[in-house]
Protein backbone atom coordinates (compact mmCIF):
# COMPACT_ATOMS: atom_id res chain seq x y z
CA UNK A 1 0.00 0.00 0.00
CA UNK A 2 1.20 3.47 -0.66
CA UNK A 3 1.86 5.76 1.76
CA UNK A 4 -1.13 8.29 0.34
CA UNK A 5 -2.81 5.12 0.99
CA UNK A 6 -1.69 4.62 4.24
CA UNK A 7 -2.02 8.44 5.39
CA UNK A 8 -5.87 8.29 4.23
CA UNK A 9 -7.13 4.76 6.32
CA UNK A 10 -5.21 6.93 8.91
CA UNK A 11 -7.07 10.05 8.64
CA UNK A 12 -10.58 7.77 7.99
CA UNK A 13 -10.24 5.42 11.13
CA UNK A 14 -11.13 6.05 14.61
CA UNK A 15 -8.57 5.81 17.37
CA UNK A 16 -9.36 3.47 19.44
CA UNK A 17 -9.87 5.14 22.70
CA UNK A 18 -12.86 7.18 20.64
CA UNK A 19 -14.49 4.48 19.69
CA UNK A 20 -14.58 3.11 23.11
CA UNK A 21 -15.15 6.27 24.70
CA UNK A 22 -18.48 6.39 21.80
CA UNK A 23 -19.43 2.98 23.40
CA UNK A 24 -19.63 4.18 26.98
CA UNK A 25 -21.45 7.57 25.67
CA UNK A 26 -24.26 5.37 23.82
CA UNK A 27 -24.37 2.91 27.07
CA UNK A 28 -24.86 6.28 28.77
CA UNK A 29 -27.55 7.22 26.30
CA UNK A 30 -29.30 3.92 26.63
CA UNK A 31 -29.12 4.14 30.58
CA UNK A 32 -30.48 7.95 30.71
CA UNK A 33 -33.08 6.88 28.19
CA UNK A 34 -34.06 3.74 30.29
CA UNK A 35 -33.94 5.42 33.42
CA UNK A 36 -36.28 8.66 31.94
CA UNK A 37 -38.87 5.54 31.36
CA UNK A 38 -39.31 4.23 34.37
CA UNK A 39 -39.36 7.50 35.89
CA UNK A 40 -42.27 8.39 33.10
CA UNK A 41 -44.39 5.44 33.81
CA UNK A 42 -44.35 6.17 37.51
CA UNK A 43 -45.33 9.66 36.83
CA UNK A 44 -48.34 8.71 34.65
CA UNK A 45 -50.00 6.58 36.55
CA UNK A 46 -49.91 9.05 39.75
CA UNK A 47 -50.77 12.13 37.06
CA UNK A 48 -53.78 10.18 36.10
CA UNK A 49 -54.78 8.31 39.05
CA UNK A 50 -55.17 11.43 40.75
CA UNK A 51 -56.37 13.56 37.66
CA UNK A 52 -59.57 11.33 37.65
CA UNK A 53 -60.26 11.48 41.67
CA UNK A 54 -60.10 15.20 41.03
CA UNK A 55 -61.82 15.51 37.64
CA UNK A 56 -58.54 17.35 36.24
CA UNK A 57 -58.21 16.92 32.62
CA UNK A 58 -54.60 19.18 33.26
CA UNK A 59 -53.11 16.38 35.53
CA UNK A 60 -54.82 13.52 33.24
CA UNK A 61 -53.04 15.63 30.37
CA UNK A 62 -49.75 15.42 32.16
CA UNK A 63 -49.99 11.91 32.57
CA UNK A 64 -50.64 11.35 28.89
CA UNK A 65 -47.49 13.60 28.37
CA UNK A 66 -45.50 11.30 30.58
CA UNK A 67 -46.51 8.23 28.76
CA UNK A 68 -45.41 10.14 24.98
CA UNK A 69 -42.26 11.04 26.81
CA UNK A 70 -41.37 7.53 27.80
CA UNK A 71 -41.78 6.59 24.01
CA UNK A 72 -39.49 8.89 22.79
CA UNK A 73 -37.24 7.31 24.90
CA UNK A 74 -37.97 4.33 23.89
CA UNK A 75 -36.78 5.82 20.26
CA UNK A 76 -33.19 6.87 21.99
CA UNK A 77 -32.88 3.12 22.95
CA UNK A 78 -33.89 1.76 19.42
CA UNK A 79 -30.97 4.27 17.89
CA UNK A 80 -28.72 3.10 20.10
CA UNK A 81 -28.98 -0.68 19.61
CA UNK A 82 -27.72 -3.22 17.81
CA UNK A 83 -26.87 -2.75 14.09
CA UNK A 84 -28.26 0.60 14.16
CA UNK A 85 -25.34 2.16 15.84
CA UNK A 86 -23.66 5.25 13.82
CA UNK A 87 -26.26 4.83 11.22
CA UNK A 88 -27.00 8.15 9.56
CA UNK A 89 -30.66 6.24 7.98
CA UNK A 90 -31.57 5.52 12.08
CA UNK A 91 -30.34 8.72 12.39
CA UNK A 92 -32.59 10.50 10.71
CA UNK A 93 -35.73 7.60 11.06
CA UNK A 94 -35.26 8.64 15.10
CA UNK A 95 -36.04 12.00 14.28
CA UNK A 96 -38.59 11.72 12.55
CA UNK A 97 -40.39 9.65 15.02
CA UNK A 98 -39.19 12.15 18.20
CA UNK A 99 -40.59 14.95 15.63
CA UNK A 100 -44.04 12.14 15.63
CA UNK A 101 -44.27 12.25 19.16
CA UNK A 102 -43.75 15.81 19.99
CA UNK A 103 -46.84 16.43 17.19
CA UNK A 104 -48.87 14.58 19.19
CA UNK A 105 -48.09 15.95 22.33
CA UNK A 106 -49.05 19.26 21.14
CA UNK A 107 -52.28 18.01 19.55
CA UNK A 108 -53.34 16.03 22.61
CA UNK A 109 -52.47 19.49 24.93
CA UNK A 110 -53.69 21.78 22.85
CA UNK A 111 -57.31 19.52 22.56
CA UNK A 112 -57.73 19.45 25.97
CA UNK A 113 -56.97 23.12 26.99
CA UNK A 114 -59.17 24.11 24.49
CA UNK A 115 -61.81 22.09 25.62
CA UNK A 116 -61.06 23.23 29.20
CA UNK A 117 -61.59 26.71 28.65
CA UNK A 118 -64.72 26.06 26.64
CA UNK A 119 -66.24 23.86 28.55
CA UNK A 120 -65.11 26.30 31.98
CA UNK A 121 -64.23 22.52 33.09
CA UNK A 122 -63.21 23.41 37.39
CA UNK A 123 -61.67 20.65 38.94
CA UNK A 124 -60.99 19.81 42.25
CA UNK A 125 -58.28 20.92 44.06
CA UNK A 126 -55.38 18.37 43.97
CA UNK A 127 -52.15 18.20 46.35
CA UNK A 128 -51.59 15.14 45.31
CA UNK A 129 -50.86 16.53 41.84
CA UNK A 130 -49.12 19.86 43.46
CA UNK A 131 -46.48 17.70 45.07
CA UNK A 132 -46.04 15.48 41.78
CA UNK A 133 -45.39 18.99 40.13
CA UNK A 134 -42.94 20.25 42.81
CA UNK A 135 -40.77 17.31 42.29
CA UNK A 136 -40.63 17.09 38.79
CA UNK A 137 -40.45 20.82 37.82
CA UNK A 138 -36.92 20.78 39.29
CA UNK A 139 -36.04 17.27 38.57
CA UNK A 140 -36.75 17.05 34.66
CA UNK A 141 -34.41 20.07 34.23
CA UNK A 142 -31.50 18.48 35.49
CA UNK A 143 -32.19 15.07 33.66
CA UNK A 144 -32.70 16.71 30.35
CA UNK A 145 -29.68 18.89 30.10
CA UNK A 146 -27.90 15.49 31.33
CA UNK A 147 -29.33 14.21 27.69
CA UNK A 148 -28.11 16.91 26.07
CA UNK A 149 -24.84 16.64 27.13
CA UNK A 150 -24.70 12.96 26.19
CA UNK A 151 -26.59 13.43 22.89
CA UNK A 152 -24.22 16.56 21.63
CA UNK A 153 -21.35 14.50 22.32
CA UNK A 154 -22.56 11.85 20.20
CA UNK A 155 -23.26 14.29 17.51
CA UNK A 156 -27.31 12.97 17.98
CA UNK A 157 -29.51 15.66 16.71
CA UNK A 158 -32.88 12.97 18.06
CA UNK A 159 -30.99 12.66 21.40
CA UNK A 160 -30.70 16.28 21.72
CA UNK A 161 -34.55 16.77 20.67
CA UNK A 162 -35.66 13.61 22.81
CA UNK A 163 -33.64 15.90 25.49
CA UNK A 164 -35.68 18.76 24.76
CA UNK A 165 -38.62 17.12 25.40
CA UNK A 166 -37.52 15.73 28.47
CA UNK A 167 -37.45 20.10 29.45
CA UNK A 168 -40.77 20.34 28.13
CA UNK A 169 -41.84 17.76 30.91
CA UNK A 170 -40.43 20.75 33.28
CA UNK A 171 -42.17 23.16 31.52
CA UNK A 172 -45.63 21.54 31.86
CA UNK A 173 -44.62 20.94 34.99
CA UNK A 174 -44.15 24.44 36.07
CA UNK A 175 -47.70 25.41 33.84
CA UNK A 176 -49.46 22.56 36.01
CA UNK A 177 -47.88 23.55 39.16
CA UNK A 178 -49.15 27.27 38.69
CA UNK A 179 -52.51 26.13 37.70
CA UNK A 180 -53.18 23.45 40.34
CA UNK A 181 -51.92 25.68 42.98
CA UNK A 182 -53.73 28.81 41.89
CA UNK A 183 -57.10 26.73 41.39
CA UNK A 184 -57.02 25.53 45.19
CA UNK A 185 -55.94 28.88 46.54
CA UNK A 186 -57.53 31.50 44.55
CA UNK A 187 -60.38 29.34 42.61
CA UNK A 188 -58.32 30.69 38.75
CA UNK A 189 -59.04 27.49 37.16
CA UNK A 190 -58.56 29.01 33.50
CA UNK A 191 -54.70 29.23 34.46
CA UNK A 192 -53.65 25.91 33.67
CA UNK A 193 -54.96 25.55 30.29
CA UNK A 194 -53.71 28.76 28.91
CA UNK A 195 -50.29 27.80 30.25
CA UNK A 196 -50.46 24.58 28.82
CA UNK A 197 -51.51 26.16 25.33
CA UNK A 198 -48.48 28.06 25.41
CA UNK A 199 -46.52 24.63 25.97
CA UNK A 200 -48.53 22.76 22.99
CA UNK A 201 -46.94 25.84 21.03
CA UNK A 202 -43.57 24.76 22.23
CA UNK A 203 -43.63 21.16 21.30
CA UNK A 204 -45.16 21.89 17.84
CA UNK A 205 -41.97 24.05 17.22
CA UNK A 206 -39.59 21.96 18.25
CA UNK A 207 -41.18 18.60 16.12
CA UNK A 208 -41.13 21.07 13.31
CA UNK A 209 -37.40 21.26 13.19
CA UNK A 210 -37.00 17.76 14.40
CA UNK A 211 -39.04 16.52 11.14
CA UNK A 212 -37.04 19.32 9.07
CA UNK A 213 -33.58 16.94 10.25
CA UNK A 214 -32.12 20.22 12.12
CA UNK A 215 -28.15 18.87 12.90
CA UNK A 216 -27.45 18.53 16.15
CA UNK A 217 -25.62 22.13 16.42
CA UNK A 218 -28.61 23.88 15.50
CA UNK A 219 -30.55 21.96 17.60
CA UNK A 220 -28.49 22.65 20.56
Amino acid sequence: MSEQGLIELTQVRPAPQMLEERKQLERQARLLAWGGIGYHFIEAAIAVAAGLAAGSIALIGFGADSLIEATAGFIVVWLFTGTRLGSHAAERRAQQLVALSFFVLAAYVGVESLRSLIAVHEPDPSWVGVGLALFTAPTMPLLAAWKRRVGRRLNSSAAVKEAEQTQICAYLSVALLLGLGANALFGSWWMDPAAALFIAAVAAKEGYKSWRGDGCCDAC
